[in-house]
């Protein structure tokens, strides 16, 4: 699990349920990753291009440092900014176009599932 302290921030004002779903991942299975220079320019190109309007830096942010740490899969809640197909291609098509991966974005509740 990838987290940054941009996450670790919102998760602080998450329900109790989504909070203890993080606190039962074991530590050495969590990797913190830092929001970098470099994510802050990837970031810069989604809000230049119009994927997100400048309002949205924090959520442009997420997605850079998640495409730059090289995640399997975002997971997230917000459907309108992040978890949202016409955002997702787009973002995707900076991502080439700027010589990164592709980046794979998801709900919880495709992720999170009683075995």
């Amino acid at each position: 699990l990838a987290l940054s302290p941009l996450t670790l921030r919102e998760l602080d004002g998450a329900p109790k349920r989504v909070r203890d779903i993080l606190d039962a991942v074991p530590p050495q299975h969590i990797e913190m990753v830092d929001v970098s220079p470099e994510a802050e320019q990837l970031a810069g190109q989604y809000i230049e291009r119009g994927v997100l309007n400048p309002g949205m830096l924090l959520d442009a942010l997420h997605i850079a440092v998640a495409t730059l740490a090289g995640v399997d899969v975002l997971v997230s809640w917000n459907f309108k900014h992040i978890v949202n197909v016409s955002r997702i291609r787009a973002f995707n098509e900076v991502n080439r176009e700027t010589g990164y991966g592709t980046l794979e974005i998801r709900t919880p509740m495709e992720i999170v599932y009683d075995a």
